[in-house]
């Protein structure tokens, strides 16, 4: 079973080093969301969900010489706002190949990697949800009643790249925790809590990559 602290083999870089941020939906109408010939990922899918939700979606008008952005598989997309910034940046990865074009709404944004992607969707879906990661991205948020997602800032921020053999290691483990934690529709509620608790300490734990920095 893999060691709860990696054992080297990877590197720390900047998400502007490894990807470009874009924007979601833009130059929309109310009119445009009545009877729409498109589909698009609502920002409740996006806050609700580890990958992105293909199911969940909303219409959209979208003209044939439109130049709007649609969601590829590896993408991560965050929440731009929020009232907290504790809800700022929260992620959801696209697992999935989408099989056809499937847009974002405005109030999210994208990381998109540069090819060929050096992180496997499935394990940057923990990775952005981890307590690290999620507490250098609320540093981002800025603002006073309502608080924004600072792209310039997230650009900054560094995310380990192990092997691709420890990623998939990595999310083996957490996917068999995810899936026995949110299987738990019935039964005690302290049982019910000790397995969140137990997901949540092994995705940290494993994701935890503070102590290696070099």
């Amino acid at each position: 079973m893999l060691s709860l602290k990696w054992g080297g083999g990877y590197e720390l870089v900047s998400l502007g080093e490894i990807g470009n941020f874009y924007g979601g939906l833009s130059g929309k109408s109310k009119n445009d969301f009545k009877d729409g010939n498109a589909r698009f990922i609502p920002y409740n899918n996006v806050y609700a969900h580890l990958s992105i939700d293909f199911n969940e979606t909303e219409s959209v008008k979208i003209e044939a010489d439109e130049n709007q952005r649609a969601l590829e598989y590896g993408d991560v997309v965050f929440t731009g706002s929020s009232e907290t910034p504790n809800e700022c940046g929260i992620s959801s990865v696209v697992t999935q190949r989408p099989c056809e074009k499937i847009y974002l709404n405005s109030f999210c944004f994208i990381l998109r990697f540069h090819k060929p992607i050096v992180t496997l969707p499935e394990f940057t879906k923990y990775l952005f949800r981890s307590h690290h990661l999620r507490k250098e991205i609320c540093k981002t948020a800025q603002g006073v009643t309502r608080f924004n997602v600072s792209k310039n800032k997230m650009a900054k921020i560094k995310i380990p790249i192990p092997p691709l053999e420890v990623q998939e290691e990595i999310v083996e483990i957490l996917d068999k925790f995810h899936t026995l934690t949110h299987s738990l529709t019935q039964g005690i509620p302290q049982e019910i809590t000790l397995r969140q608790k137990q997901y949540a300490y092994y995705r940290d734990t494993l994701l935890d990559f503070k102590e290696l920095a070099p």
